[in-house]
């Protein structure tokens, strides 16, 4: 084996590559720019017919935050193509066996020191600045600036589909969310499975929910449209499927789509839930809500696991009142607003 490998280094080592042949400026210019139009011609073939939900936003605050990516975009493109271009240019003017001025006392030169350090610099300082502002104004916990109210949706993550309840409509849905459009909604989300990821690329980024905690999502749509939701996050051989369809329409459509909702037949109580929770995939179900509070008792089986637990750890049996203890309303959790890359 090794003997082989010596013998193909050797004859590896004598073939003769053909000489680079020289090219003038003008022409290396022309051959560089017509191989980025090749580039740049074969990627917009290939992407005609597809589409990009983080550029083709269609929301509020979706719409921020692709003008903050493509603004970070810009900063970035500022530095790279200047160093990309000298990277090449001085990589051909300097070949081997190159005629050319060699220069090397330009790394003393204050001026130019001064050019390649304080761009960079100055563009990451306006970069920190922008991104800070306006990561801050787009707290997910901060409601969007509206005349109309908020519709309140609460999002249960299972194992592997996503359940919404409509606590006002008293109704909720499986595998589909609807919404009037230009209308701010509210969603209170938590998990009663692994932990997920919540998004919508086209109306928001995405939200960590997790089992016995609470965190907020506003979103709004600005145009009327069918936009993907998923999960964002690994949690089981089912993720792939935690697909649903975010629908923003007309109001008088969402009455319809509300009223629909509610003859569907089905109720969704503590035993229809049960059932629900049970890992698998799900078609898109609707159902009339008959337990109010379920989002709370989800948030509660939690915490009360975590009571017995360590009521258990410490060989004594949970007392009476926190075997029996009443579901009371959640309340967001501050810690969530770090999980969340919205």
């Amino acid at each position: 084996m090794m003997r082989a490998l010596q013998k193909l280094t050797k004859k590896l080592a004598e073939v003769q590559l053909p000489a680079v042949p020289r090219l003038s400026r003008v022409k290396m210019t022309w051959l560089l720019v017509g191989g980025a139009l090749v580039v740049v011609a074969v990627l917009t073939m290939l992407s005609l017919n597809h589409s990009f939900p983080l550029l083709q936003t269609r929301g509020e605050i979706a719409n921020r935050q692709r003008d903050l990516l493509l603004f970070a975009t810009g900063l970035a493109v500022i530095v790279l193509v200047p160093v990309y271009v000298m990277l090449f240019t001085f990589a051909w003017r300097y070949r081997a066996g190159h005629k050319k001025d060699y220069k090397p006392n330009w790394d003393s030169h204050k001026g130019y020191e001064t050019l390649w350090w304080g761009v960079p610099l100055a563009i990451i300082v306006v970069l920190a600045a922008v991104t800070w502002v306006t990561s801050h104004s787009l707290d997910p916990f901060k409601p969007l600036s509206s005349t109309q109210k908020p519709l309140q949706v609460q999002v249960v993550a299972l194992q592997w589909k996503w359940l919404f309840i409509y606590p006002e409509e008293k109704i909720a849905s499986v595998g589909e969310v609807a919404f009037p459009v230009g209308r701010p909604v509210e969603f209170t989300m938590t998990s009663d499975a692994p932990m997920n990821s919540f998004w919508i690329p086209q109306l928001a980024g995405q939200i960590y929910v997790m089992s016995g905690m609470s965190t907020k999502l506003h979103v709004s749509a600005d145009s009327v449209g069918t936009y993907a939701g998923l999960s964002a996050n690994i949690s089981g051989k089912g993720f792939a499927d935690m697909r649903f369809n975010a629908r923003a329409m007309s109001t008088t459509d969402y009455d319809a789509w509300v009223a629909g909702v509610k003859g569907s037949g089905k109720k969704l109580n503590q035993q229809t839930y049960e059932v629900l929770a049970r890992p698998g995939k799900s078609a898109t179900l609707h159902y009339l809500l008959e337990e109010t509070k379920l989002y709370d008792r989800v948030i509660m089986k939690y915490m009360t696991e975590h009571g017995t637990t360590q009521t258990a750890e410490n060989e004594t049996k949970p007392s009476e009142e926190k075997a029996s203890s009443p579901v009371k309303p959640t309340h967001d959790m501050p810690m969530m607003q770090s999980e969340g890359m919205h």
